[in-house]
């Protein structure tokens, strides 16, 4: 059990190695991929599912929704858990259950089966991406950060862009059951490279107690406000829920406030939420998420609506995660290596209000729309990695993963709105009215995204993130 317990060290020749960090960071990216692969492809089973077990859509919607819950709810106790005990351990154990619960999945009898399975897959998708961004921020060289970021943001945009070609060939071909399959392979790859590819723990917290009450607030926060949120989108239930939801979240939020400020070691550290630099960040990450998985619900119903075919929507769809993965990667090389990211995140954010406002103007036709979203997709792409650039290293490394799974729920947080409001308008008219007034609410978004830029203060010459003194008095106070 002790051995169990122990994150495995890396053979000496490879710790020695000073490229050995570039591993590491595609080791993380197995996880990235997979987990917007998951969460793209999923929705493609909704008609299978409902078929075989003659659900309704709004049954068959808690396929995604348990998974979603679960996966928000836990990516920052998580990322503190994996601060005290090991990012490594925690990650590796994370891959394993995410595995075992996709064959689960395959193997489900019944609807209720299936949807108890994605909870256990949240769970393991929760223990991969809250120590993702943390194990790639602390093993990457202070200046290669923001490149490794952009490139596991372009691994989560492959598999974004991937996952409706392969849903739509799994489920044609071999049926839905291998559209959770197709992970098991990938995580057994995945579990062996982690062992030997990634690095062990360096700083750990020194928390040795848990906060239950804490964690108990933010999961009924969370999952209040995401349900609220899928009542209004459409879900069938009585008119009195969703408000009732709202303000349960409401006083779960002002619960955690209050708690954080008298617990000695709160879940939700408040002096770094009372960072400006951090709060904007984070409230970036939302932003920025939101706007990438908006359009992912809202052009397949707008083309659709108009005649189109739901293959010839797909690939007019790519064009947003291709060109976010096109700028992920290649934007640390095209732009001024000179460039902060705050200066990064600004000129993002501005690209990104450009593209949503001719979207706003232009015909809903694949002509217009795929080099517009090819343009918000590199926007978004130069922002998100500069973006989590700027939260982690702002983050002391002692507690990485609670940073990392700040960023995490940030990201699912901005993925449920995009994809709940965005519902929530298709609901209000038809779809090409109910379109400009989404890509209105995204606009007004996107400039949310530049205020918040904006706030990130300018870090002053001879400081170092997370530290308060000179360089000079750096390894007295970090």
């Amino acid at each position: 059990m002790s051995v169990l317990a122990r994150e495995p060290a890396r053979p000496a020749q490879l710790r020695t190695w000073p490229h050995a960090w570039l591993l590491a960071v595609g080791t993380v990216c197995f996880g990235a991929f997979m987990g917007q692969l998951d969460a793209s492809i999923v929705t493609l089973t909704y008609g299978p599912l409902g078929a075989e077990f003659g659900a309704s859509l709004a049954g068959v919607q808690w396929v995604s929704l348990s998974y979603l819950l679960t996966l928000t709810a836990l990516l920052v106790p998580i990322g503190r858990l994996s601060d005290a005990h090991g990012r490594k351990l925690l990650y590796l154990y994370g891959f394993v259950v995410f595995t075992v619960a996709s064959a689960a999945c395959v193997l489900a009898p019944t609807l209720g089966w299936l949807i108890a399975f994605r909870v256990v897959q949240g769970i393991g998708a929760a223990m991969l991406q809250a120590n993702s961004v943390a194990l790639i921020s602390t093993c990457a060289p202070p200046g290669r950060r923001r490149a490794a970021l952009g490139i596991q943001a372009a691994a989560q945009a492959l598999g974004l862009a991937l996952g409706p070609t392969v849903g739509g060939l799994l489920v044609s071909t071999l049926g839905w059951r291998w559209v959770f399959g197709i992970n098991v392979p990938i995580g057994v790859v995945a579990v062996v490279a982690g062992v030997f590819l990634l690095p062990r723990t360096r700083h750990r917290s020194s928390t040795t107690t848990w906060d239950v009450t804490g964690l108990l607030l933010l999961v009924t926060a969370t999952t209040a406000g995401l349900l609220g949120l899928t009542a209004l989108s459409g879900l069938t239930l009585p008119g009195w829920v969703a408000p009732a939801l709202f303000v349960v979240t409401a006083a779960a939020v002002l619960g955690i406030v209050t708690h954080s400020r008298r617990f000695a070691a709160p879940l939700l550290d408040p002096a770094l939420l009372r960072s400006r630099a951090v709060a904007a960040g984070l409230a970036g990450a939302v932003g920025g998420y939101l706007i990438l998985f908006g359009p992912l619900v809202l052009v397949p119903v707008v083309l659709v609506a108009a005649g189109e075919s739901e293959l010839h929507a797909g690939l007019v769809l790519t064009a947003l995660p291709a060109g976010f993965a096109l700028a992920a990667t290649t934007g640390e090389r095209l732009l001024p290596a000179s460039w902060s990211d705050r200066l990064r995140c600004l000129v993002g954010a501005l690209a990104v209000v450009c593209a949503t406002g001719l979207l706003v103007v232009v015909p809903l036709t694949p002509a217009w729309l795929v080099p517009m979203l090819g343009l918000l997709g590199l926007a978004l792409g130069i922002f998100t990695p500069a973006n989590n650039s700027l939260v982690m290293g702002l983050v002391p490394a002692r507690t990485a993963g609670t940073g990392g799974g700040l960023v995490n729920m940030a990201r699912s947080l901005g993925t449920a709105l995009g994809v709940a409001l965005v519902t929530l308008t298709l609901h209000t008219g038809t779809a090409e009215s109910a379109a400009r007034t989404a890509l209105a609410a995204l606009a007004a978004v996107a400039v949310a995204l530049v205020v918040s830029a904006w706030l990130v203060p300018v870090r002053r010459p001879g400081r170092d993130p997370g530290c308060s003194r000179p360089r000079s008095a750096r390894r007295a106070r970090c």
